[in-house]
């Protein structure tokens, strides 16, 4: 990993010959008893160590990123996940509501503008991965990025239509449904090439059709050694202490038990490996999985 910037709420570096840019929309303290099934504050305790300071404030409250990753590949702008957005209502979360949030003034900061995207994917259809999907112009939804493709996996839409809950219903009218409506909609399955750089890849539980990114960057030009492959995953794990204890189970996963075997597996598989995990609410970068101690845990 090249950290070539870093200024705010932006980051700036690179995985072989992807740029990657790391824009953040918000940053939050939460409590575990939020996310996880019977967790509080005191779980944490035998990980104190590596979760502190990034992780984990002082008072063992969970920080966590809400970002999106703009990746250049050699062929395509790519933006994966778009986050809260702004003037957004009946969220489920407070402070999500009617915010006014500097995401696209970053994301023009970063040299991005929104015309330049040409594909948006978003791991699943919660409300924090599709907010941006969308902004409010004269009183309509309309697609944020107007010239991109918007990837959606045909498989997730299927269970979020029969969706009948009110905040369900609220990301279906102001974050999907206008996208489908634009007709800027690409209908892919759970394994799906974006270019020979970036892919779909199936991690099913937290939703029916959750799909994570993987990234093959090759060699950087005229650059030696550095990371050549890192991996999206979603909210295949939420915070990093998953990698330590995968079998928590987030309150928010459709099918908890799936969800612990998909996790599980990917964290044995990629323990030890040179593929760093860009956490989609990681409060870093990129980390690594390791095992130390015989304990799992990651490596900055």
């Amino acid at each position: 990993m090249n950290n070539d910037q870093l200024t705010g709420s932006t980051q700036l570096f690179e995985v072989g010959n992807i740029q990657i840019t790391k824009v953040v929309d918000t940053i939050e303290s939460f409590s575990p008893k939020v996310l996880y099934v019977e967790k509080d504050r005191n779980a944490f305790a035998p990980h104190l160590d590596w979760l502190q300071p990034h992780f984990l404030d002082d008072a063992k409250g969970m920080l966590l990123s809400i970002h999106s990753f703009v990746l250049k590949t050699r062929h395509h702008t790519i933006l994966i996940d778009t986050c809260v957005g702004n003037h957004k209502t009946d969220s489920g979360f407070p402070q999500w509501n009617n915010r006014e949030g500097n995401y696209l003034a970053e994301l023009r900061a970063a040299g991005c503008r929104p015309e330049d995207v040409d594909f948006v994917f978003c791991t699943h259809m919660h409300v924090d991965h599709t907010g941006w999907n969308t902004q409010l112009k004269d009183g309509r939804w309309v697609p944020t990025f107007p010239n991109a493709k918007y990837l959606f996996n045909q498989r997730e839409w299927n269970n979020w239509k029969k969706a009948d809950g009110k905040h369900d219903r609220a990301v279906i009218e102001q974050n999907i449904k206008p996208i489908i409506e634009a007709d800027q909609v690409q209908w892919v399955d759970n394994v799906w090439g974006i270019d020979d750089q970036v892919a779909l890849v199936p991690t099913p539980g937290h939703t029916p059709g959750h799909c994570s990114v993987s990234l093959s960057g090759g060699k950087s030009r005229g650059k030696s050694g550095g990371c050549e492959s890192a991996f999206i995953p979603g909210d295949m794990m939420i915070h990093p202490v998953q990698i330590a204890e995968p079998q928590w189970q987030q309150s928010a996963d459709d099918d908890k038990a799936l969800a612990i075997q998909t996790r599980s597996k990917f964290v044995d598989d990629h323990c030890d490996r040179d593929m760093m995990i860009l956490g989609t609410h990681f409060n870093t970068t990129g980390v690594y999985i390791v095992e130390q101690n015989g304990q799992r845990r990651v490596r900055l």
